[in-house]
Order: structure tokens, then C-alpha cells, then sequence
């Protein structure tokens, strides 16, 4: 079974919100998935990002890929957490 973390789109019609989650890379976007390792809102200001790493990292060691977008929101929030803990360094 070939796992991929991706995004799955949830919300109303123009209003979208999304999941990060490991599916099976043949199950359908917005179909049955493994797990729910976050999520992901574009429309609030500033842009929600909520990722459970623990479990990412996990999902890494057992071979998913991620998808382009899920990997570039890693490398954000990954950024954002050494900004951080840079910043406060006296």
C-alpha cells in the first residue's frame, strides 16, 4: 500500500478548508483516509497551519511521500519553529 500525505478538501462551496491526512494514494481527495495529521486554512488571516509532527515524522519513517503543497507547508511550519527559537536568543 502506497501512502501519501496530502491535502483533502473539506467546507462549502467557495469557503474551502483542508486536511492534512495519509491516505492510500488510490483512494479518491476527499475520500477514506488512514489518519488526520492536520490542518490547513488559507482563508483566515493569518493562514491557519496546524500539523501534528510526532505523527508526520512517523508516516515518513513507514515510506509516505508527501504531495508538493504538504511538503512546502512542512518546510514553513518547520522554518517558522527555528524563527522562533532563534528570535528569542539574547
Amino acid at each position: 500500500m502506497a501512502v501519501s500525505i496530502r491535502l483533502a478538501r473539506f467546507g462549502a462551496k467557495k469557503k474551502p478548508f483542508y486536511r492534512i491526512v495519509a491516505a492510500d494514494s488510490r483512494f479518491p481527495k476527499e475520500g477514506r483516509s488512514i489518519e488526520r495529521l492536520g490542518l490547513y486554512d488559507p482563508r483566515t488571516e493569518p493562514v491557519m497551519v496546524r500539523l501534528n509532527m510526532e505523527r508526520i515524522q512517523y508516516w515518513f519513517d513507514q515510506g509516505a511521500k508527501a504531495s508538493k503543497t504538504v511538503s512546502a507547508l512542512i518546510e514553513k511550519h518547520k522554518k517558522g519553529l527555528q524563527d522562533t527559537t532563534d528570535g528569542e536568543k539574547d
